[in-house]
Protein backbone atom coordinates (compact mmCIF):
# COMPACT_ATOMS: atom_id res chain seq x y z
CA UNK A 1 0.00 0.00 0.00
CA UNK A 2 0.89 3.44 -0.93
CA UNK A 3 1.59 6.45 1.71
CA UNK A 4 1.31 9.97 1.10
CA UNK A 5 2.60 12.54 3.79
CA UNK A 6 0.62 15.96 3.44
CA UNK A 7 2.18 19.00 5.39
CA UNK A 8 0.86 22.21 5.85
CA UNK A 9 -0.06 25.31 7.48
CA UNK A 10 -2.05 23.68 10.43
CA UNK A 11 -1.24 22.12 13.65
CA UNK A 12 -0.47 18.02 12.15
CA UNK A 13 1.40 15.95 9.12
CA UNK A 14 -0.93 13.77 8.04
CA UNK A 15 -0.44 10.76 6.40
CA UNK A 16 -3.09 9.11 3.91
CA UNK A 17 -3.27 6.05 2.36
CA UNK A 18 -3.90 5.75 -1.49
CA UNK A 19 -7.22 5.40 -1.25
CA UNK A 20 -6.99 8.57 0.64
CA UNK A 21 -8.28 7.06 3.99
CA UNK A 22 -6.24 8.93 7.30
CA UNK A 23 -3.58 6.51 8.65
CA UNK A 24 -2.15 8.86 11.12
CA UNK A 25 -1.82 12.49 11.89
CA UNK A 26 1.96 13.82 13.84
CA UNK A 27 1.47 17.32 15.67
CA UNK A 28 3.69 19.05 13.30
CA UNK A 29 3.24 23.25 13.43
CA UNK A 30 3.61 24.87 10.36
CA UNK A 31 5.01 22.03 8.43
CA UNK A 32 4.72 23.97 4.98
CA UNK A 33 7.36 21.41 3.04
CA UNK A 34 8.77 18.36 3.12
CA UNK A 35 11.27 15.87 1.85
CA UNK A 36 12.31 12.19 1.84
CA UNK A 37 15.81 10.81 2.12
CA UNK A 38 16.96 8.63 -0.80
CA UNK A 39 17.54 5.37 0.62
CA UNK A 40 16.26 5.52 4.37
CA UNK A 41 12.67 5.51 6.16
CA UNK A 42 13.17 9.09 6.98
CA UNK A 43 11.46 12.52 6.04
CA UNK A 44 12.40 15.98 6.77
CA UNK A 45 9.97 18.53 7.36
CA UNK A 46 10.56 22.54 7.92
CA UNK A 47 8.37 24.70 10.00
CA UNK A 48 7.49 28.46 8.81
CA UNK A 49 8.17 30.41 11.85
CA UNK A 50 10.23 33.18 12.82
CA UNK A 51 12.42 31.21 14.63
CA UNK A 52 12.67 28.33 11.74
CA UNK A 53 13.46 24.37 12.30
CA UNK A 54 13.73 21.54 9.97
CA UNK A 55 13.21 18.18 11.75
CA UNK A 56 13.76 14.36 11.46
CA UNK A 57 10.92 11.62 11.25
CA UNK A 58 11.45 7.84 10.60
CA UNK A 59 8.52 6.44 9.04
CA UNK A 60 7.10 2.73 9.32
CA UNK A 61 3.56 2.13 7.74
CA UNK A 62 2.97 5.09 7.48
CA UNK A 63 3.73 6.34 10.72
CA UNK A 64 5.96 9.27 12.03
CA UNK A 65 8.40 9.04 15.06
CA UNK A 66 10.41 11.65 15.72
CA UNK A 67 14.80 11.30 14.98
CA UNK A 68 15.83 14.65 15.37
CA UNK A 69 15.34 18.67 15.28
CA UNK A 70 17.18 21.90 14.94
CA UNK A 71 17.42 25.03 14.13
CA UNK A 72 16.95 26.33 10.16
CA UNK A 73 19.33 29.04 11.08
CA UNK A 74 16.84 31.55 9.24
CA UNK A 75 13.49 33.18 9.19
CA UNK A 76 10.69 30.83 8.03
CA UNK A 77 11.78 28.40 6.29
CA UNK A 78 9.63 27.52 3.34
CA UNK A 79 11.67 24.33 1.35
CA UNK A 80 14.30 21.42 2.40
CA UNK A 81 15.87 19.22 -0.13
CA UNK A 82 18.34 16.05 0.32
CA UNK A 83 21.40 15.61 -1.98
CA UNK A 84 20.75 12.12 -3.71
CA UNK A 85 23.67 10.43 -1.77
CA UNK A 86 21.71 11.49 1.95
CA UNK A 87 24.40 13.13 3.09
CA UNK A 88 23.87 16.73 2.70
CA UNK A 89 20.68 18.67 3.40
CA UNK A 90 19.42 22.47 2.21
CA UNK A 91 16.96 24.54 3.55
CA UNK A 92 16.03 27.88 2.43
CA UNK A 93 14.28 30.83 4.44
CA UNK A 94 12.45 32.76 3.02
CA UNK A 95 12.14 35.48 5.41
CA UNK A 96 15.56 36.46 5.51
CA UNK A 97 16.52 34.86 2.58
CA UNK A 98 18.98 32.83 4.29
CA UNK A 99 19.90 29.22 3.19
CA UNK A 100 21.41 26.43 5.21
CA UNK A 101 23.72 23.04 4.47
CA UNK A 102 22.67 19.95 7.25
CA UNK A 103 25.39 17.47 7.43
CA UNK A 104 23.61 13.69 7.95
CA UNK A 105 24.38 10.66 9.60
CA UNK A 106 24.00 7.18 8.40
CA UNK A 107 21.09 7.17 10.33
CA UNK A 108 19.09 10.25 9.02
CA UNK A 109 19.61 12.51 11.44
CA UNK A 110 21.87 15.93 11.44
CA UNK A 111 25.27 15.68 12.45
CA UNK A 112 27.89 18.36 12.77
CA UNK A 113 27.62 22.43 12.47
CA UNK A 114 25.29 24.05 9.90
CA UNK A 115 26.75 26.04 7.10
CA UNK A 116 24.56 28.86 6.71
CA UNK A 117 24.69 31.07 3.45
CA UNK A 118 23.64 34.75 4.18
CA UNK A 119 22.71 37.13 1.39
CA UNK A 120 21.83 40.42 0.89
CA UNK A 121 19.96 41.88 -2.44
CA UNK A 122 16.48 43.36 -3.38
CA UNK A 123 14.17 43.41 -6.47
CA UNK A 124 11.79 46.26 -8.17
CA UNK A 125 8.62 44.97 -6.61
CA UNK A 126 7.56 47.42 -4.02
CA UNK A 127 6.19 44.77 -0.98
CA UNK A 128 7.18 41.57 -2.46
CA UNK A 129 10.88 42.12 -3.36
CA UNK A 130 12.65 44.48 -0.22
CA UNK A 131 15.04 41.96 0.28
CA UNK A 132 16.27 38.41 -0.20
CA UNK A 133 13.46 35.86 -0.22
CA UNK A 134 15.14 32.40 -0.76
CA UNK A 135 12.21 29.74 -2.27
CA UNK A 136 13.76 26.90 -2.88
CA UNK A 137 16.99 24.57 -2.52
CA UNK A 138 17.89 22.46 -5.69
CA UNK A 139 20.39 19.71 -6.12
CA UNK A 140 21.90 19.13 -9.29
CA UNK A 141 25.41 16.66 -9.08
CA UNK A 142 27.07 17.84 -6.60
CA UNK A 143 26.02 21.98 -6.97
CA UNK A 144 23.03 23.52 -4.79
CA UNK A 145 21.00 25.97 -6.22
CA UNK A 146 18.90 28.61 -4.55
CA UNK A 147 15.96 30.27 -5.99
CA UNK A 148 16.04 33.89 -4.95
CA UNK A 149 12.29 35.73 -5.73
CA UNK A 150 13.48 38.29 -3.64
CA UNK A 151 16.30 39.52 -5.85
CA UNK A 152 15.07 37.61 -9.18
CA UNK A 153 18.07 35.21 -9.08
CA UNK A 154 19.30 31.96 -9.30
CA UNK A 155 22.17 30.90 -6.71
CA UNK A 156 24.64 28.40 -7.20
CA UNK A 157 26.64 26.66 -4.13
CA UNK A 158 28.92 23.91 -3.91
CA UNK A 159 28.18 21.18 -1.58
CA UNK A 160 30.34 23.26 1.32
CA UNK A 161 28.92 25.69 0.78
CA UNK A 162 31.15 28.00 -1.34
CA UNK A 163 29.12 30.83 -3.42
CA UNK A 164 30.07 29.74 -7.18
CA UNK A 165 27.63 32.95 -8.22
CA UNK A 166 24.31 33.90 -9.27
CA UNK A 167 21.71 33.74 -12.51
CA UNK A 168 19.43 36.91 -12.48
CA UNK A 169 16.45 36.37 -14.41
CA UNK A 170 13.86 38.94 -15.51
CA UNK A 171 13.49 41.97 -13.00
CA UNK A 172 10.06 41.84 -11.38
CA UNK A 173 9.64 37.99 -12.14
CA UNK A 174 10.06 36.60 -8.69
CA UNK A 175 11.32 32.57 -9.09
CA UNK A 176 9.98 30.21 -7.30
CA UNK A 177 10.62 26.95 -7.89
CA UNK A 178 12.87 25.68 -10.64
CA UNK A 179 13.32 22.58 -13.12
CA UNK A 180 17.14 21.33 -13.64
CA UNK A 181 17.48 19.42 -16.46
CA UNK A 182 20.81 18.94 -17.60
CA UNK A 183 21.97 22.50 -19.01
CA UNK A 184 18.05 23.50 -19.35
CA UNK A 185 16.28 25.42 -16.28
CA UNK A 186 12.20 26.03 -16.33
CA UNK A 187 11.61 28.49 -13.75
CA UNK A 188 8.48 29.22 -12.29
CA UNK A 189 7.90 33.36 -11.80
CA UNK A 190 5.69 33.75 -9.09
CA UNK A 191 5.26 37.45 -9.29
CA UNK A 192 5.08 38.26 -13.11
CA UNK A 193 3.45 34.65 -13.43
CA UNK A 194 5.64 33.27 -16.18
CA UNK A 195 7.52 30.03 -16.73
CA UNK A 196 11.22 30.90 -18.07
CA UNK A 197 13.03 28.20 -19.76
CA UNK A 198 17.01 28.83 -20.16
CA UNK A 199 18.89 26.73 -22.11
CA UNK A 200 22.82 27.15 -20.89
CA UNK A 201 24.78 24.82 -23.39
CA UNK A 202 23.06 27.26 -26.62
CA UNK A 203 22.05 30.09 -24.57
CA UNK A 204 18.22 29.94 -25.98
CA UNK A 205 15.54 31.22 -23.74
CA UNK A 206 11.93 31.24 -24.04
CA UNK A 207 9.18 32.56 -22.03
CA UNK A 208 5.23 31.57 -21.78
CA UNK A 209 2.65 32.82 -19.67
CA UNK A 210 1.92 29.96 -16.67
CA UNK A 211 -1.98 30.19 -17.19
CA UNK A 212 -4.17 31.31 -20.40
CA UNK A 213 -6.63 32.42 -17.72
CA UNK A 214 -6.99 36.28 -17.79
CA UNK A 215 -5.81 37.74 -14.23
CA UNK A 216 -3.45 37.80 -11.28
CA UNK A 217 -1.39 34.20 -11.24
CA UNK A 218 0.91 33.28 -8.95
CA UNK A 219 2.66 30.46 -10.28
CA UNK A 220 3.78 28.19 -7.24
CA UNK A 221 5.54 24.78 -7.70
CA UNK A 222 6.99 23.42 -11.58
CA UNK A 223 7.80 19.81 -11.76
CA UNK A 224 9.08 17.76 -14.93
CA UNK A 225 7.55 14.36 -16.24
CA UNK A 226 8.83 13.20 -19.29
CA UNK A 227 8.48 15.37 -21.83
CA UNK A 228 6.34 17.74 -19.80
CA UNK A 229 6.38 20.33 -17.57
CA UNK A 230 3.49 21.16 -15.13
CA UNK A 231 2.73 24.39 -12.93
CA UNK A 232 0.21 24.87 -10.54
CA UNK A 233 -1.36 28.60 -10.82
CA UNK A 234 -3.03 30.16 -8.02
CA UNK A 235 -5.34 32.65 -9.03
CA UNK A 236 -6.70 30.98 -11.71
CA UNK A 237 -6.55 27.74 -9.51
CA UNK A 238 -5.81 25.37 -12.47
CA UNK A 239 -3.27 22.94 -13.04
CA UNK A 240 -1.28 23.81 -16.86
CA UNK A 241 1.02 21.77 -19.12
CA UNK A 242 3.71 22.36 -21.62
CA UNK A 243 5.84 20.41 -23.69
CA UNK A 244 9.02 20.52 -22.42
CA UNK A 245 11.30 21.13 -25.60
CA UNK A 246 9.63 24.62 -26.32
CA UNK A 247 6.86 25.07 -23.57
CA UNK A 248 4.16 24.49 -25.91
CA UNK A 249 0.86 24.58 -23.98
CA UNK A 250 -0.81 20.95 -24.15
CA UNK A 251 -3.69 21.40 -21.63
CA UNK A 252 -4.68 23.26 -18.59
CA UNK A 253 -7.45 22.06 -15.99
CA UNK A 254 -9.13 22.85 -12.53
CA UNK A 255 -6.79 22.47 -9.63
CA UNK A 256 -9.77 20.78 -7.47
CA UNK A 257 -9.30 23.80 -5.25
CA UNK A 258 -8.76 26.89 -4.15
CA UNK A 259 -5.05 28.42 -4.29
CA UNK A 260 -2.68 25.02 -5.04
CA UNK A 261 0.22 25.42 -2.89
CA UNK A 262 2.59 22.31 -4.13
CA UNK A 263 1.35 19.51 -6.55
CA UNK A 264 3.05 15.35 -6.66
CA UNK A 265 3.02 13.31 -9.71
CA UNK A 266 2.81 9.48 -8.96
CA UNK A 267 1.99 7.10 -11.49
CA UNK A 268 -1.24 7.69 -13.36
CA UNK A 269 -2.27 10.47 -10.54
CA UNK A 270 -1.78 13.81 -9.98
CA UNK A 271 -2.10 15.05 -6.16
CA UNK A 272 -2.95 18.89 -5.62
CA UNK A 273 -2.55 20.58 -1.99
CA UNK A 274 -5.30 23.25 -2.61
CA UNK A 275 -4.10 25.38 0.51
CA UNK A 276 -6.90 28.09 0.60
CA UNK A 277 -10.01 25.19 0.56
CA UNK A 278 -8.59 23.10 2.77
CA UNK A 279 -8.11 20.35 0.34
CA UNK A 280 -6.50 17.58 -1.20
CA UNK A 281 -7.13 16.66 -5.18
CA UNK A 282 -7.29 13.95 -7.01
CA UNK A 283 -6.53 14.80 -10.64
CA UNK A 284 -6.24 11.30 -13.33
CA UNK A 285 -3.31 11.33 -15.85
CA UNK A 286 -3.46 9.67 -18.68
CA UNK A 287 -0.77 9.86 -21.10
CA UNK A 288 0.69 12.96 -18.95
CA UNK A 289 -2.58 14.72 -18.79
CA UNK A 290 -4.60 15.45 -16.09
CA UNK A 291 -8.55 15.30 -16.16
CA UNK A 292 -10.44 17.33 -13.65
CA UNK A 293 -10.29 16.05 -10.24
CA UNK A 294 -12.15 12.86 -8.97
CA UNK A 295 -11.89 13.14 -5.41
CA UNK A 296 -10.87 15.83 -2.91
CA UNK A 297 -9.97 14.79 0.89
CA UNK A 298 -10.35 17.35 3.67
CA UNK A 299 -6.81 18.60 5.03
CA UNK A 300 -6.31 21.83 6.63
CA UNK A 301 -4.22 24.33 4.83
CA UNK A 302 -2.13 22.13 2.86
CA UNK A 303 0.99 23.26 1.19
CA UNK A 304 2.98 19.92 0.28
CA UNK A 305 2.05 16.33 -0.58
CA UNK A 306 5.10 13.84 -0.48
CA UNK A 307 4.84 10.42 -2.24
CA UNK A 308 6.37 8.13 0.51
CA UNK A 309 8.34 5.07 -0.78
Amino acid sequence: MKHLLIGGYGAHLTTIDDSLGVVAAKPAHHASFLAAHPTLPVVYSVAENDRGMVAAYRVEDGRLSELDARSSEGDSPCHVAVHPSGEVLAVANYGDGTASLHRLDASGAFTGEPVVLRYRGSGPVAGRQEGAHAHQAVFDGDLLYITDLGTDEVRRYDLRGEFLGAFALAPGSGPRHMVVAGDTWYVAGELDGVISLIDHATGRTAGVRASAVEGVNYPSHIELSGDLVYVANRGPNTISVFRAGDLTPVAEVPSGGDWPRHFAIDGERLYVANQNSGGLAVLPLKDGLPAPAVQVLAVETPSCVLPLR
